[in-house]
């Protein structure tokens, strides 16, 4: 009989734990949604933004220089799902606060108080190196890489740029070296949870340190 109610309760407990995931990926959706759909109202202007890096309007002229640039789209359809795709992905970016929250939440009653301070303590250097890693690829990264491939070879092959690709192209190139930047704070969440040695740390620091800063 002890072990019938023993296994009910752990039904009911997995039941409650999947409605709980359940809410937390509706408020997580519904946050995504929202943002998207306002995103979208403005998708023109960011992906006039997204061309400043090709365009370097920026960038001093012994740097990089200024082209005007304007993109093509090769079917009926690839208009709207440009301007889908970057509304979606400035959602997500918008919506980033509430899923890392509701992420959080989740997890929460499972934490020991210990390892809720250190997941307080980690949020304002996960954010901040995350937003430092997208601003440095978009002012200077960005500009000079896309003008490097563009003139690679120019004299023979002329350049159109399709908007789909360039748009996703920089998109997940901006976002892909924000999350290299955090690179540092995963590599000391790691060594706090002890999933990686100090002392292992410490024979493989040349390449630790050409991870985190290459």
């Amino acid at each position: 009989m002890a072990t019938t109610m023993n296994e009910r309760d752990k039904e009911l407990s997995l039941v409650q734990h999947l409605g709980e995931l359940r809410t937390r990926l509706m408020v997580a959706a519904v946050a995504v949604l929202i943002t998207t759909g306002i995103s979208f109202v403005f998708a023109t202007n960011m992906i006039r933004v997204l061309l400043i890096p090709v365009d370097c309007s920026f960038i001093p002229t012994y740097v990089c220089d200024a082209t005007p640039t304007r993109l093509i789209a090769l079917s009926p359809t690839e208009n709207f799902t440009t301007y889908m795709r970057v509304a979606l992905f400035s959602g997500i970016a918008l919506a980033m606060p509430v899923i890392l929250y509701e992420i959080y939440a989740y997890i929460d009653p499972a934490l020991l108080p210990n390892e809720r301070r250190f997941i307080r303590f980690l949020g304002l250097p996960v954010i901040l190196l995350f937003v430092l890693g997208m601003a440095f690829c978009y002012f200077v990264l960005l500009p000079n890489a896309i003008k490097f491939l563009i003139n690679f070879g120019s004299d023979v092959i002329q350049n159109q740029l399709r908007a789909s690709d360039y748009l996703s192209f920089v998109t997940t190139f901006i976002l892909g070296l924000g999350l290299v930047f955090e690179m540092p704070v995963i590599i000391y969440a790691l060594v706090r949870v002890h999933v990686v040695r100090r002392s292992w740390l410490a024979k493989q620091r040349r390449y630790v340190f050409l991870l985190v800063f290459v």
